[in-house]
């Protein structure tokens, strides 16, 4: 994908957000929110309690630290600039969620503030999304990489059930960190490419 698919893909996403913040600010909860969480209620069963809370530490920074500091470790060796980059990156997640809840400031079903947008599903969906796109670019084979993606995509969905299973979040707090998430994450993507092609150009002149 070009670098300007990437960024127009950035900026429907981010449209998309932006749209979503002005309804979940300026609008009580809908019906159809309310019916998905009798869905979710129906589907709870003690036997998921404990993988539900074990998804739910994946977003939060208990889960995300060992992450960030496993993946820093692995892309050490290969791409360095990345590396050093991905604990500013999450910092930088963490900033843009509180931003994010400060301006729209919905309550959560279980009353509690701040529920928009989840900071679990961002903060996984640009943790997983960033690992997915290192696998996409190393010369692994497809099916590895198509493991990888799947298992990423997995994981993100699994944390935000397992946030609308603990009634941390509506629906629409989900889908919000969804959309943030893939804004900041293509817009990673998309800043990371040109420096690398910036990069090439300056090389290809100077020999």
């Amino acid at each position: 994908m070009s670098r300007k698919s990437v960024l127009a893909l950035a900026c429907l996403s981010g449209v998309g957000y932006l749209a979503l913040a002005v309804i979940a600010s300026h609008a009580h909860v809908f019906s159809f929110e309310h019916g998905a969480r009798a869905v979710v209620a129906a589907a709870r069963n003690p036997f998921l309690d404990r993988p539900m809370q074990a998804a739910s530490v994946l977003g939060d920074e208990w889960g995300l630290v060992p992450l960030i500091l496993i993946g820093t470790a692995a892309l050490w060796t290969r791409h360095r600039r990345w590396a050093s980059a991905l604990p500013l990156i999450m910092l930088g997640t963490g900033a843009l969620q509180w931003l994010a809840k400060w301006s729209v400031d919905r309550p959560r079903p279980n009353l509690l503030p701040l529920g928009f947008p989840s900071g679990h599903v961002l903060s996984v969906v640009v943790l997983f999304g960033l690992a997915a796109y290192w696998l996409c670019r190393a010369r692994a084979e497809r099916a590895a990489r198509g493991l990888g993606v799947g298992v990423g995509a997995g994981l993100i969905a699994f944390v935000a059930w397992s946030r609308l299973y603990h009634e941390a979040h509506w629906f629409l707090d989900v889908v919000g960190g969804l959309l943030l998430g893939v804004t900041y994450l293509l817009l990673l993507i998309w800043a990371g490419e040109t420096v690398e092609a910036r990069a090439r150009r300056r090389r290809a002149l100077s020999s």
